[in-house]
């Protein structure tokens, strides 16, 4: 059910009045680009440079948005607007609510985005909005119960700046705040290194990965063609040296060119599968869920992804709820990646 004001995305055990960090996600209508404008990756960035900043330059719509939400911190005491972008095609912001609010922290979203469209058309920025029937030629020949002749009633309302609704996650663990301002600042460049490879962060449908199996898949298809593959696959029980040594021998088979194939579910799985990352090592990863309809790569994945390093596999459809990885999907995932790894040269 939607809330009253506008949330597509709800923690309904969360109060939303209580003090707490917000990451707000709005998204323009209909995804128009129409607030910044973002420069081109770095040539060195695409090949897997260290990160590098990347030009944002915002439209006048894009400086209006902006101005009106730095104002949110004077307007609502005990509210503060933190870390924010502009992006072509969507805001993101932080905002800190630091005392109990007299009613829902949607209702300062709401305002934000009815203040900010309103702003932008008294600049000039949107044409007015309409306020009743607008006349239009009409179509050729008589019409029963039409408008006076020469006019038609219902033009089209103008454009609106903000889609209805809006995301929000809740920051409560410890470290998520600096990482969502991270991601914040890093938007920037992410945005750039998708247009620069655009074909590595496409969802590929019903992409066959081995013999009679058929999953999506994004990232770098190309991976499976590669004739030695090794499979990650490692016991919760395992001991602390026995995973050093593990560790140690399928890296150096990645670095002498095979690529690991991973669920990464255990933590010695999910070990293995960062030091591969952080060592720029290729990586096929078989996930627990599907892709979101808007789905993106995040943090090493990434940058992993952009430079051609990564390709995960998505066996099973995408859930939205949270839930706990049975035995059986363990079972599953560990299949598709044996699969993988032993299909060799003859996946098509």
């Amino acid at each position: 059910m939607a809330s009253p004001t506008g949330m597509k995305q709800r923690c309904w055990a969360h109060d939303y009045s209580a003090p707490s960090f917000y990451m707000i996600t709005i998204v323009t209508n209909p995804r128009r680009n129409c607030l910044s404008v973002v420069g081109a990756a770095p040539a060195s960035q695409v090949v897997g440079a260290a990160p590098a900043p990347t030009s944002l330059e915002l439209s006048p719509l894009g400086k209006t948005v902006l101005e009106v939400w730095r104002r949110t911190t004077s307007t609502y005491p005990g509210v503060e607007a933190c870390e924010c972008v502009a992006m072509p095609d969507h805001f993101h912001g932080i905002l800190w609510v630091k005392e109990r609010l007299p009613r829902h922290v949607g209702h300062i979203i709401k305002a934000f985005k009815r203040v900010s469209e309103k702003d932008c058309r008294s600049k000039g920025l949107l044409p007015p909005p309409n306020h009743g029937p607008v006349a239009r030629a009409a179509p050729a020949g008589p019409v029963v119960g039409a408008a006076p002749a020469g006019q038609v009633v219902g033009a089209a309302p103008a454009p609106t700046l903000w889609e209805t609704g809006y995301q929000d996650t809740i920051l409560l663990r410890r470290g998520q705040l600096k990482k969502m301002a991270n991601y914040i600042a890093d938007n920037p460049r992410r945005l750039a290194l998708k247009r620069a490879n655009p074909d590595l962060f496409t969802v590929a449908r019903d992409l066959t990965v081995a013999p009679n199996r058929t999953c999506p898949a994004l990232g770098n298809l190309f991976l499976l063609d590669y004739p030695v593959k090794r499979q990650v696959q490692v016991s919760r029980r395992i001991s602390p040296e026995a995973l050093a040594d593990k560790r140690d021998e399928l890296l150096y088979a990645a670095t002498h060119g095979a690529v690991l194939v991973s669920p990464c579910i255990s933590p010695g799985e999910k070990e293995i599968a960062r030091a591969a990352l952080d060592a720029g090592l290729p990586l096929i990863v078989v996930l627990a869920n599907g892709f979101s309809p808007m789905y993106k790569p995040s943090g090493k994945y990434f940058d992993a992804c952009a430079n051609g390093r990564l390709l995960m596999l998505a066996p099973f459809p995408y859930q939205r709820e949270k839930t706990t990885i049975t035995r059986e999907q363990c079972l599953t995932l560990n299949g598709w990646a044996e699969a993988v790894v032993n299909s060799g040269e003859d996946v098509a």
